[in-house]
């Protein structure tokens, strides 16, 4: 089977990338080329699909000259106008193509405790997820009128080796809560810890994710993928912290506090994490029965931990971003001190 992944060495799609060519797919890497030794046994094609100059357009015409695949996966996709470029560049050129959408496009709250495939979407809090929608939306108006063969595929909070996974975190130096935790400072931890939570290893997506590949009834379809190991945040810190080496110190503040002192995280939170996210496979393991996560978090978060660990260079911390989580709890300490202070007036 002839396969196009367009990226393929990000978070995620390197762990795909990794089980594909284990399993003997002929497997091309359409990006930049900035990664080289993330091609992993797999064909390089240079050219980037976001240079939608004449001569970037002339470069991928040029790589991917006389070559049709069987499958095509985008893993770099995010807004519409990157969806008219997939049409363009691959409407008769692949008899399946893979979008990689998210499972924070769906609406919450939630009408009904467990997400599945057809769960309503929408989520008026995050631009992401709202061109993930647009970008669904527009896939399957070309399957419906054009049998374009598009496969939905909609991940979880996904993570790695590289990649702490927690709920209030800098995602670009992730290791800035590990070291947070080891100097005995709290971690902050959104509403009251005791919303549930999915979160799944990348070896583990990928397992569903190549099992899709090439799959005829897979077209026209969404996929949710990911892990059926549900915890609370609470115990998700706690299991971080243990592989980190210490105790978990959390402090407890509301969604909507966290983002109205820091309205980045109106997205991440509001839009997706205040809430629980408990969802359905059942669609997944009937299609690809060898699917199963087996990396429990508390595995995986210990080789996030000792990846870190075994090298100081990618120990990096957001120092920023560390002081602005000390600010956020001094001001909700202070807040909560004033407001205990003004009903104990009362009594």
């Amino acid at each position: 089977m002839k396969v196009l992944f367009i990226g393929g060495t990000g978070l995620i799609s390197s762990a795909c990338t990794h089980l594909a060519v284990e399993r003997g797919l002929e497997l091309f890497l359409l990006n930049r080329g900035s990664d080289p030794e993330g091609a992993l046994g797999a064909t390089p094609l240079v050219a980037d699909l976001h240079d939608e100059t004449p001569a970037g357009k002339a470069a991928t015409e040029r790589a991917l000259a006389g070559l049709r695949f069987d499958v095509v996966v985008d893993w770099i996709a995010f807004t519409p106008q990157d969806i008219e470029r997939d049409l363009r560049l691959f409407g008769g050129r692949t008899d399946q193509f893979v979008f990689i959408s998210s499972a924070s496009a769906y609406l919450k709250p939630l009408g009904d405790w467990l997400i599945r495939e057809d769960t309503p979407l929408a989520n008026p809090f995050w631009d992401y997820s709202r061109n993930k929608i647009a970008c669904e939306e527009r896939l399957m108006r070309a399957y419906r009128e054009d049998g374009f063969p598009v496969t939905i595929v909609r991940p979880s909070l996904t993570y790695g080796d590289t990649q702490a996974p927690l709920a209030v975190n800098s995602w670009e130096r992730p290791f800035t809560a590990i070291a947070r935790m080891r100097r005995g400072k709290p971690l902050i931890v959104p509403g009251d810890g005791t919303s549930l939570w999915t979160i799944t290893h990348n070896s583990d997506f990928a397992k569903g994710f190549v099992g899709l590949l090439g799959r005829s009834e897979a077209i026209g379809q969404a996929f949710n993928i990911m892990s059926d190991e549900v915890l609370t945040w609470d115990e998700i810190y706690r299991q971080t912290a243990a592989a980190a080496g210490v105790e978990a110190r959390i402090v407890h503040i509301a969604s909507d506090f966290i983002a109205a002192c820091m309205p980045e995280m109106k997205g991440t939170l509001i839009g997706d994490k205040a809430g629980s996210a408990v969802f359905d496979t059942t669609k997944i393991h009937r299609l690809v029965p060898y699917f199963h996560a087996t990396t429990p978090y508390s595995e995986g978060i210990r080789r996030t931990v000792a990846w870190f660990d075994a090298d100081p260079v990618r120990q990096k911390v957001d120092a920023e971003m560390d002081a602005r989580w000390d600010r956020l709890i001094a001001a909700y300490d202070r807040g909560l001190a004033s407001a205990v202070a003004e009903f104990a007036d009362e009594a």
